[in-house]
């Protein structure tokens, strides 16, 4: 059975020392523990683990800094954030910027392997005690990006999820050909899509139209 490859990140020694253990003694080999930030950075690259486990709270870069410079330089090691503050903001911040799994400094080791082992298989973890708060985080801030459309943007689209040409919405509507375009390609612009069909396509599926 392959054991999978761990670097701890932590600037607290006693913490440090508990995680080397419990996860030498689940056929877990860890290639690394260190202190703070940036040199979990330097280590991440060098030694690229399967998992990293670190502290969000550490001198030199944060957990958060640290998941989006992993990213930045195509580090694929799945992240286990650990954190003492029972804070949904912070574990929203933490998965939205990549970490596959989030737990309380409180949490049991059990737990932890849990985590470890479901971002092994590609899922994300987050601990029962964080798991509403940040849900809600996430739906709050997702309704709030979606992106808005003028009310004469809604009606030119209504019409061209009609299958109506141009010239057709242009006279509906009482608008010049080249305006009804304008307000095409702005909608294309907003909603990051490249031609027609797929703007049909994103306002289908987004429900973008009220039936």
């Amino acid at each position: 059975m392959r054991r999978y490859t761990v670097l701890i990140a932590d600037d607290h020694a006693i913490v440090k020392e508990g995680l080397v253990r419990l996860l030498k003694e689940h056929d877990f080999d860890v290639v690394g523990a260190v202190g703070d930030g940036l040199e979990l950075m330097e280590a991440a690259k060098r030694l690229r683990p399967d998992v990293i486990v670190t502290d969000v709270s550490m001198p030199g870069l944060s957990g958060l800094d640290v998941l989006n410079r992993l990213k930045s330089e195509r580090v694929e090691s799945k992240v286990i954030v650990l954190t003492m503050h029972h804070d949904g903001e912070l574990a929203t911040r933490a998965m939205r910027s990549g970490a596959s799994g989030c737990l309380l400094k409180q949490s049991a080791g059990e737990e932890l392997l849990t985590a470890m082992h479901q971002a092994l298989e590609g899922r994300m973890y987050l601990t029962p005690a964080l798991t509403k708060e940040v849900i809600e985080r996430m739906a709050a801030s997702s309704e709030q990006s979606e992106p808005q459309l003028t009310a004469r943007q809604v009606d030119v689209l209504r019409l061209i999820l009609e299958g109506r040409r141009m010239k057709e919405i242009a006279a509906l509507l009482q608008l010049s050909v080249r305006t009804v375009e304008t307000h095409k390609y702005q909608m294309m612009e907003i909603l990051g899509v490249e031609s027609t069909a797929e703007l049909v396509k994103y306002a289908i599926e987004h429900r973008l139209i009220a039936e």
